[in-house]
């Protein structure tokens, strides 16, 4: 039975089994994911938990915590401005252990462990989907709503726009009228019968001038008197 066994000693001091982790939690926040030994991998798996949790809760003291135990003062900061975006949708299993067989030369379990991380951008897109579904439910009840209710007719108002453009309407009709009968009169004057009739009265009275003219002296009496 494990009783009082906190931690595993991996053939370790207490000092260097501590630096070790330290080490490898802030590799392990910093990349999001580290290869080490099975053993290992379970055993980081607690402090990286710890720290989240103090990261999740958010105030001084966890912070000042937090910088105790991982070694660069960047990390810390950005794991606690990140940590309810990345790990608030769970309380615990912030961590993923992957198996990746033995390691050449000893033959030691290897694993991959990795940071379980829900993206800002997936949750934004989630609440907008769910945003827009109920926005078009609400719509397409309402509409349903509004198709059995009988529809009233209401008495259609003349607006005050309109009056003015019907008052503009007149107006260009009646210079329209007026522009058409120009046009028509200007197209009368214009016509071939005005152009006939100084031909008509140039013709009459060339005849007339005919008929006035005398006729040609004939001789009176045959020729052949005229020789006798």
């Amino acid at each position: 039975m494990r009783h009082r066994k906190a931690s595993l000693k991996l053939n370790r001091t207490t000092s260097h089994r501590n630096a070790m982790f330290r080490n490898m939690v802030t590799s392990l926040f910093k990349h999001e994911r580290i290869r080490t030994t099975g053993a290992k991998a379970k055993e980081l798996r607690r402090w990286a938990d710890h720290l989240i949790t103090l990261a999740k809760r958010g105030d001084l003291h966890a912070r000042r915590q937090a910088l105790a135990i991982v070694r660069e003062k960047q990390v810390v900061h950005k794991l606690f401005e990140e940590a309810n975006d990345k790990f608030g949708h769970s309380a615990g299993g912030y961590t993923r252990i992957v198996k990746l067989g033995r390691r050449a030369g000893d033959a030691a379990s290897m694993s991959l462990i990795e940071l379980v991380v829900l993206d800002v951008a997936d949750k934004k897109k989630s609440k907008k989907k769910s945003t827009k579904k109920a926005a078009t439910s609400k719509k397409s009840a309402a509409e349903a709503k509004d198709d059995k209710k009988p529809q009233a007719k209401k008495p259609q108002k003349a607006d005050a726009k309109t009056k003015p453009e019907s008052k503009k309407k007149v107006a260009d009709k009646k210079k329209e009228g007026t522009s058409k009968a120009q046009k028509t009169a200007q197209k009368k004057s214009e016509s071939p019968k005005a152009d006939t009739k100084p031909k008509t009265a140039a013709k009459t009275k060339a005849t007339a001038a005919k008929k006035q003219k005398p006729p040609e002296d004939k001789p009176i009496g045959d020729s052949k008197k005229k020789d006798a």
